[in-house]
């Protein structure tokens, strides 16, 4: 019941069930990517969305879907795969504000920092 109920209201936290109906009724499946993702078009093309497999983080969407998605390809990655250049790295989702976010030398969320007070606090008198 808490998960129907979930699915009713939270659209952050994986597919509505609003999300699900509209898939199910105008939906075409065109792919999934290497993350479990599912991509899906309506009949005409004019709309496109992923449902995304986990948490809905748009980050998690690599490149060529991306690019699909946003109408700048025609076909999706599965019909005409992107020539890729010996050079690029394989993407890699957006982690900032997670536990593997990159931290500063000196910054307070590092567990090998102690704060210090390097400066006197101004008071008025």
């Amino acid at each position: 019941m808490a998960s129907l109920l979930k699915r009713l209201v939270a659209w952050w936290d994986g597919t509505s069930i609003g999300t699900q109906l509209f898939t199910n009724r105008y939906g075409t499946k065109v792919g999934e990517d290497a993350e479990g993702n599912v991509y899906y078009r309506n009949a005409d093309d004019t709309r496109r969305w992923v449902i995304y497999d986990g948490s809905n983080d748009a980050t998690r969407v690599g490149p060529d879907w991306y690019g699909w998605l946003h109408h700048t390809f025609k076909q999706p990655p599965t019909e005409m795969p992107i020539a890729h250049k010996p050079w690029e790295k394989p993407h890699q989702p957006n982690l900032t504000g997670s536990e593997g976010a990159f931290l500063r030398k000196g910054s307070i969320r590092r567990a090998d920092v102690t704060p210090q007070r390097d400066y006197e606090a101004w008071s008025p008198e």
